[in-house]
């Protein structure tokens, strides 16, 4: 598959390559302590053809207007709430090819890192082509913009809000997400969340906060909240934490951000507690290749046992991984396995 006439492989090292500039961005705007607003990166990757619908979420009730047909594009006005407010926040649906909306969908979300684009996460993972091969519903959504002029979620307490805005990111993507069931045929048992970086924080946040509609997540270079009573989830969900040792933005051993965060190991240990599993991790003698640049079987994979039906939480270690990882080909492929293999119970 080419975007744009440019092989995918290259559009994603594009990605990553404006990933890197803009953390670079970002920590130069951290350690200058200023309110002065940094360069915007440019998201002119490329992308795929598809057939997106422009959607202004609203509220967290649930619509019940009927679910649009594939090959409708919408775009609806904007309200006059400020764009801090989940009012005022538009954004696309990657409609699958084939899609009827005569047998509900997937859906998925992609949530970006802190000072970059939703279009650069997306070209980074690349998953608007699996959504057409697996026939998801897919939007990757765009944060708010902080005193640096940086994209963020207001996460956990760790990572990213370092001005304090008020702005209710777990809200907004509650609403987001009713908004597409009230016009897609969303399978309500299929809700699934993937973030990198701040949008893994964010991830968890949303397990936290609406563990009743999340399915599972997948979090790469995230974590939970330092202090697990801040969490108190609703139902069980299932949990990939992905994670490099050699990550020297989130530490794999934890460290301190905006505020404290958890380590990887501490990360899936507590969830494991919450979803109800056993208290001791196993390690299987299964590995995966999910760094393109590392040769060989990069990932070791942890997984405890003794869940609920249905329920699983793993760690998958990147030996040397970096934060921002040279992703390999079957990693996006790798991450929607695990999505799938764990529809809500």
């Amino acid at each position: 598959t080419r975007s744009r006439g440019i092989p995918r492989r290259v559009v994603q090292m594009r990605a990553r390559g404006l990933l890197l500039t803009a953390l670079l961005l970002g920590a130069c705007a951290s350690e200058a302590n200023s309110h002065s607003v940094s360069t915007p990166v440019s998201s002119s990757v490329g992308s795929t053809s598809a057939t997106h619908t422009t959607v202004t979420a609203t509220s967290a009730t649930q619509a019940t207007s009927a679910p649009a047909p594939a090959t409708t594009t919408t775009s609806e006005p904007t309200t006059s709430a400020s764009n801090d407010s989940p009012a005022a926040r538009p954004f696309d649906v990657y409609v699958p090819a084939g899609y009827d909306g005569s047998t509900a969908a997937p859906l998925v979300l992609l949530l970006h890192g802190y000072t970059v684009s939703n279009d650069v996460q997306e070209a980074y993972f690349q998953l608007e082509p699996l959504a057409d091969e697996r026939g998801f519903l897919y939007v990757h959504p765009q944060g708010t913009t902080d005193s640096w002029g940086s994209s963020f979620w207001n996460a956990t307490d760790g990572c990213c809000n370092f001005f304090g805005s008020p702005i209710d990111d777990s809200a907004y993507l509650a609403s987001l997400i009713t908004q597409v069931q009230s016009r897609y045929h969303v399978d309500p048992k299929r809700i699934y969340i993937v973030g990198h970086s701040n949008g893994g924080f964010m991830a968890y946040r949303m397990a936290c906060d609406h563990a009743d509609t999340i399915a599972a997540i997948v979090s790469l270079a995230g974590a939970t909240y330092s202090d697990a009573t801040e969490c108190a989830p609703s139902h069980p969900v299932s949990v990939l934490q992905i994670h490099g040792t050699a990550d020297g933005v989130i530490r794999y051993q934890g460290g301190q951000f905006v505020g404290a965060y958890p380590s990887a190991t501490t990360t899936v240990q507590t969830w494991a507690e919450y979803d109800g599993c056993g208290r001791s991790p196993v390690q299987l003698e299964t590995r995966r290749d999910l760094e393109g640049d590392i040769e060989g079987d990069d990932t070791t994979v942890s997984h405890f046992t003794d869940c609920p039906a249905g329920i699983d939480v793993e760690l998958w270690t990147i030996n040397n991984g970096a934060h921002i990882p040279a992703l390999s080909p079957t990693f996006a492929q790798q991450a929607i396995d695990f999505l799938f293999a764990h529809p809500k119970p």
